[in-house]
């Protein structure tokens, strides 16, 4: 037994101080699925067998005394330890991403956090509505999406319908016809980073053979 050992059993004051060390900030199958449970215990939900049934059909593959165990503290105070929020950037990346392809525990955690905040909620589906529009080409359905955005207290989304409106018919052709400029934006930004290698001391005619030859 080492002296370290031998220091922490003796400045125990508590048998919960024994179990201090790296293992307890690992990550375990129940992490991603706390923040729903705590939502649920929250309305009402305190059967942990019932909550270990209904993480189990939302892909949680840990057992059922994991899910005891988590839930054991909130029976004495009554209420579920505060979940660290997620970062701006991540919910943003959640709202982002294809309801269909975003991950199951992503989605209850999405879940969670548009329940607090009925904005946030609201500004998820005007831009799932505008990535619809966008990807299956129906170009016809902006005037109405334009509309709804306009109904809501969403003000930095409603600069974004602003600029829309005011040159609706070039959008609404991007949004409907199966042409893109794509290729010749993608050939302008070759020609730009072939300029900046050559850091500003060539001419025209030295560009031009790079472009070519390249």
């Amino acid at each position: 037994m080492t002296y370290r050992t031998v220091k922490l059993l003796a400045d125990a004051a508590t048998p919960e101080e024994l179990f201090q060390g790296q293992w307890q900030s690992r990550r375990t199958k129940l992490d991603d699925f706390k923040p729903y449970l705590n939502e649920r215990w929250a309305e009402g939900y305190t059967n942990a067998w019932t909550l270990w049934e209904e993480i189990k059909a939302h892909n949680y593959t840990g057992g059922y005394g994991a899910v005891r165990a988590y839930l054991r503290p909130f029976r004495t105070t009554g209420t579920a330890p505060a979940a660290r929020p997620p970062s701006p950037r991540t919910v943003a990346g959640w709202i982002l991403t294809h309801p269909d392809t975003l991950p199951e525990n992503d989605r209850l955690k999405l879940k969670s956090v548009l329940a607090g905040c009925p904005e946030l909620e609201a500004l998820t589906g005007h831009v799932r509505a505008f990535g619809k529009m966008l990807t299956q080409l129906k170009g016809d359905q902006l005037p109405q999406w334009i509309k709804a955005v306009r109904a809501d207290d969403l003000p930095s989304l409603h600069t974004f319908a602003n600029g829309l409106g005011r040159d609706l018919a070039a959008v609404t052709a991007g949004l409907t016809l199966p042409w893109s400029s794509g290729v010749v934006e993608g050939h302008v930004n070759r020609i730009k980073m072939i300029k900046r290698q050559m850091y500003g001391r060539a001419g025209f005619s030295l560009l031009r053979k790079r472009v070519l030859l390249a």
